[in-house]
């Protein structure tokens, strides 16, 4: 077989690969994204033979809708809080575990445990420790901190900050080993040249380590953006959008109208608007970062 032959198959090879990914792009992210954007125009119900053509109709109810406004005021909520938490102490975690010993693999192998674990078994685990009856109520009676169980999940306040600490504290898990990942991308010489300019360790890290690692904060900003504006499962262990509706995401509200209101095509209009203010909001941020890159 001649070179141009070779050339030629594997250009065949390749065509089949880029095809079969577009393949896959519009029949998993495109037509339910179109499927979706259609429905929103209708008042499609499964209970009902027919669907009618409403227009915009869906999307006006969306101004009126008090609980909309509700869920989008927590969401957006625990997105900033769980966003900075992660970040925080994701580099700090990083920080402290940037070593090459044994342990500290170990430790860093550890810390990522969260992540794996699915949001489900996560907010079991967290709802055991949470419950009146649970271990953290019992920790704090053992050292006389608590007289009566306190509601970690039954009060308003308390049952989202239990929320923001559950997800944050899955989340910080990521954070890490990105970090992690962008500190082995500075050169040692850099930290070399500044201690022999007389820097300090905080100099050192705000004119060394925040420049190099900056691509990895983007990435770690945007993605936890983007992973806690479609929270659910979380929340549908924890308080199950409680006490009273208040910890409620407008990804579980969305679920909500669609599989016990039944209303496919209110829901769609709620997803047509999570969709669009997810993606207004991270790519905003996303240039905002890269444009501080640059500056650093």
């Amino acid at each position: 077989m001649t070179a141009r032959a070779r050339r030629r198959r594997q250009g065949r090879g390749l065509a089949a690969i880029a095809w079969l990914a577009v393949g896959l792009y519009v029949l998993f992210l495109l037509y339910p994204l179109g499927r979706s954007a259609a429905l929103s125009l209708t008042d499609r119900n499964p209970l009902k033979t027919s669907s009618s053509f409403v227009g915009l109709a869906n999307y006006a109810e969306l101004l009126r809708d008090e609980r909309l406004r509700g869920t989008l005021q927590f969401t957006l909520l625990v997105v900033v809080v769980v966003t900075v938490v992660a970040n925080v102490f994701g580099l700090a975690f990083a920080l402290l575990l940037n070593r090459d010993t044994t342990g500290y693999r170990v430790m860093r192998t550890l810390v990522f445990i969260p992540q794996v674990l699915s949001g489900v078994i996560v907010a079991f685990i967290w709802r055991s420790l949470l419950t009146q009856n649970g271990l953290l109520n019992a920790a704090l009676r053992q050292v006389g901190l608590g007289g009566e169980p306190v509601a970690w999940l039954g009060s308003t306040r308390l049952a989202t900050v239990s929320i923001c600490a559950v997800v944050s504290w899955a989340t910080i898990a990521f954070a890490t080993v990105v970090y992690s990942a962008s500190l082995r991308t500075v050169p040692p010489e850099l930290y070399e040249a500044a201690r022999m300019d007389g820097a300090s360790a905080p100099q050192r890290f705000r004119a060394v380590t925040l420049p190099m690692i900056a691509p990895g904060m983007t990435i770690n900003v945007v993605l936890c953006l983007i992973t806690t504006f479609k929270l659910y499962d979380v929340i549908a262990v924890l308080t199950g959008g409680g006490p009273a509706n208040t910890t409620q995401s407008t990804a579980y509200y969305l679920l909500e109208v669609a599989f016990t209101q039944n209303l496919f095509g209110y829901s769609s209009a709620i997803a047509m608007l999570l969709l669009a203010l997810t993606a207004g909001i991270a790519y905003t941020v996303t240039s905002l970062l890269r444009r501080r890159e640059v500056r650093l």
